[in-house]
């Protein structure tokens, strides 16, 4: 039965779906592809997914947007495409979609899912301020790896600025998820799991990115899925 919240969030989703396209933050396909995350995690969790979701796509455009002339001379690949396709979409929204679905068919563990899915965007917001911002602020870079001094942009090299920033954009997330439910121990299990996520990203991205046997889209999914995780281990053993 479709309610007036229902009614509410489609519309809303409707604009955004149109002001990305039309702004060429999102492709058609990963608009629409946006969309349907959107009303999932409204319907698994809330307003307070749908804000959570909503407070990483801006953190993200905005920190994509920063700075992107510095970027493109520093990014081996140059700036990143205007437009987001699908893929990304997925990569980083696609663990908050499936929570936020095991929370519709488990409603008894709702509240734990509702955390994992919090968890999973507090990494993919860690991962993108930490990389647009760090590759533009960052003054040394190391190899996560071996912490030896490598180039800025390469997949795998954190800075101790972007990684502060990232951190910072965790807690963000966090801070979000708390307003919803309350300042409380997952407030913090939130936080460090969106770090941990983040950290996971940079390993994968210095090991099996670089020699090309995943590419930058399952980086940023087992990112996510690896803050889920995190936040659920975090959950049971304390």
């Amino acid at each position: 039965m479709l309610t007036k919240d229902t009614f509410i969030v489609l519309g809303l989703l409707l604009l955004v779906i149109v002001i990305c396209i039309r702004t060429k933050k999102l492709t058609v396909t990963a608009a629409l592809t946006a969309g349907v995350v959107g009303y999932l995690v409204f319907a698994g969790t809330g307003y307070n997914g749908l804000l959570l979701l909503g407070t990483f796509f801006t953190l993200g455009v905005l920190a994509t947007a920063h700075r992107k002339d510095v970027k493109a001379g520093l990014h081996p690949e140059g700036a990143h495409p205007q437009a987001r396709n699908a893929w990304q979409v997925l990569a980083n929204g696609g663990t908050a979609a499936f929570m936020a679905v095991m929370a519709i068919i488990h409603p008894a563990h709702a509240f734990l899912y509702h955390v994992m899915l919090a968890a999973s965007l507090a990494a993919a917001t860690s991962d993108t301020l930490s990389s647009e911002l760090g590759m533009v602020y960052g003054r040394n870079h190391y190899n996560i790896l071996s912490f030896k001094k490598d180039t800025r942009g390469l997949d795998g090299v954190v800075s101790l600025e972007g990684t502060l920033t990232g951190a910072a954009g965790a807690f963000i997330i966090a801070a979000v998820y708390a307003l919803g439910v309350g300042f409380n121990r997952y407030f913090f299990f939130i936080g460090l799991a969106g770090i941990l996520g983040n950290l996971a990203d940079s390993v994968l991205g210095a090991s099996l990115e670089r020699r090309h046997y995943i590419n930058n889209d399952v980086v940023n999914f087992l990112n996510t899925l690896f803050a889920a995780f995190c936040a659920w281990l975090f959950s049971i053993l304390m």
